[in-house]
């Protein structure tokens, strides 16, 4: 097994590309998290230095502390992910694979569908790119409310993501969008 790994805009992530589907729907863990829902976020985050994890559709996106060195950590992670996906197990629990699954728009209204359709089709596969994700969370009063994870998080670009790139397109695309936030 080879896995590949990429920098991301945030100097605190890497992008860890396994070579094979990781996780439909993503999900994100952080320091502290209950993990039990993914094996894998458990194993990663018991490194030490290591203060996220997100689960993307075929990567791995790793964050570390300040303090943390990427030449140190780079050899654990790598190993963690291989002896995972060479053992078999899952990446997400049944019930952590059924809870990225719920994560979907069922009860949108037409605006709020046609928002997520634009950030599940324009956005998510350029941010994935980069090692992150953005998720719709709402809409209301004019306002889009974006998740950000993964590399996304903490970006130092990702205010300028926000609000020059995603809100102009859905301004353009969707007149009802007057401003997008960080939720």
């Amino acid at each position: 097994m080879f896995i590949q790994t990429e920098r991301t805009p945030n100097p605190l992530t890497l992008k860890f590309l396994p070579g094979r589907d990781v996780a439909t729907g993503g999900a994100q863990f952080a320091r502290g998290d209950d993990t039990s829902r993914s094996p894998l976020a458990t194993t990663l985050l018991a490194i030490d230095g290591i203060e996220g994890i997100y689960l993307g559709t075929d990567f791995v996106s790793v964050t570390k502390s300040d303090a943390a060195d990427w030449m140190l950590l780079k050899p654990m992670i790598l190993s963690d992910i291989m002896e995972h996906f060479t053992s078999g197990r899952p990446v997400l629990t049944e019930e952590g694979a059924a809870e990225a699954a719920a994560a979907g728009g069922a009860g949108d209204d037409e605006v709020s569908a046609t928002i997520r359709e634009l950030i599940d089709t324009r956005v998510r596969p350029a941010v994935a790119q980069d090692g992150g994700d953005i998720v719709f969370e709402g809409f209301e009063d004019g306002i889009v409310y974006l998740q950000m994870h993964g590399a996304c998080s903490g970006c130092p670009s990702s205010t300028m993501t926000l609000k020059n790139g995603i809100e102009t397109m859905l301004k353009h695309y969707v007149p009802e969008v007057i401003e997008v936030r960080q939720a």
